[in-house]
């Protein structure tokens, strides 16, 4: 009788083991609209070894003599068509406009050595590709990590840039955390979204995901491959995109593009890299700051960069997420052709 207890005991841990090695180590698959290169799409080999995939839209009539540069978010997201769709009138105001796609995502090339998903990487790419503009400054237009990002480039590169405008910015790294509990002014109406970030990562995480994740922090080598990381990657940011929106209905489904590596590795890097702050304090650069009245980020992120920037011009985008552009698209549009002009 014992024996045969002890076999039962062993054959359940056996199935046990079995049943969680394949929620670990089996390739998985997510419903997510295949990624497709979009027309006209154009490539930098850039001298940093990243090749950029990334969409022109020529000025028409006189040219400005400053190209715009749009930073999408992330890490690890991608330049969107809203996004072109909302920005391309700028063209006719003689300005050149450059979207690219961020090394490990998009169009642009994935780097078989994660670790060098950082930061520092980011900022050389885009120093590299102002070079490529042949512009003496340019002007950046950054959302959520790409505000983060034209930020922490000023600082070492402020002599490049002429204007920036920030939306929806993201903590400036190294993350103050106590930044977070900083109450906004009543006077500006802000609102919490009703869908929450943390119910978007609870909908789409599993075990295999965390291990990914997990597997890259403390080895810097992929479990998964950049095709299953890259589509979990797309369809976690469908969800997190619902806390990004006053109204859920503006989201879409999971879309291709994502870069799952580029996203945990460069995050990482976060509360690693030297602080910016000192270089940034007083910045002569004028800035434009827009939030959704519904931003998902904390406004004590966005209050840094208003004591960081002292030349600036604070815009709260009523009945908007995160995502003005997809939300408010013609105010938006406004509001940034008011500034840059």
């Amino acid at each position: 009788m014992i024996n045969k207890s002890f076999t039962i005991v062993k054959y359940l841990l056996l199935s046990g083991l079995l049943v969680l090695s394949g929620l670990l180590f089996i390739p998985r698959k997510y419903e997510v609209t295949p990624f497709q290169e979009r027309a006209g799409t154009q490539y930098w080999d850039l001298s940093t070894g990243s090749r950029i995939g990334y969409t022109l839209i020529s000025a028409s009539g006189p040219s400005e003599p400053f190209p715009v540069i749009y930073l999408h978010g992330g890490p690890g997201g991608r330049v969107t068509d809203e996004t072109i769709q909302a920005l391309s009138p700028l063209a006719a105001d003689g300005y050149d406009l450059y979207f690219y796609d961020q090394i490990g995502s998009g169009h642009s090339n994935r780097l078989e050595d994660i670790t060098a998903y950082t930061i520092d990487r980011h900022i050389q790419d885009l120093a590299a590709i102002i070079k490529k503009t042949e512009a003496d400054k340019v002007t950046l237009i950054g959302h959520s990590w790409g505000a983060i990002l034209a930020a922490v480039f000023v600082a070492d590169h402020g002599d490049l840039v002429e204007k920036i405008v920030f939306t929806g910015p993201g903590p400036i790294p190294p993350i103050r955390s106590e930044l977070a509990q900083l109450k906004p002014p009543d006077s500006l109406h802000l609102q919490t979204p009703q869908y929450s970030n943390r119910q978007g990562n609870d909908k789409a995480q599993n075990l295999r995901s965390r291990l990914m994740a997990k597997w890259a922090y403390l080895f810097g080598s992929k479990l998964a491959s950049d095709k299953e990381a890259d589509d979990f990657a797309a369809y976690l940011f469908s969800e997190l995109n619902k806390s990004a929106v006053k109204d859920q209905l503006a989201t879409s489904n999971a879309k291709g593009g994502a870069g799952f590596y580029a996203h945990i590795m460069t995050f990482k890097n976060f509360f690693e890299i030297s602080d910016p702050r000192s270089n940034l304090k007083n910045s002569k650069i004028p800035v434009l700051i827009m939030r959704g009245q519904y931003d998902n980020q904390k406004w004590g992120y966005a209050q840094e960069y208003l004591q960081l920037f002292p030349i600036h011009e604070l815009v709260i985008i009523p009945n908007a997420g995160h995502f003005i552009d997809v939300e408010r698209p013609e105010v938006y549009l406004t509001e940034i052709r008011d500034f840059i002009n």
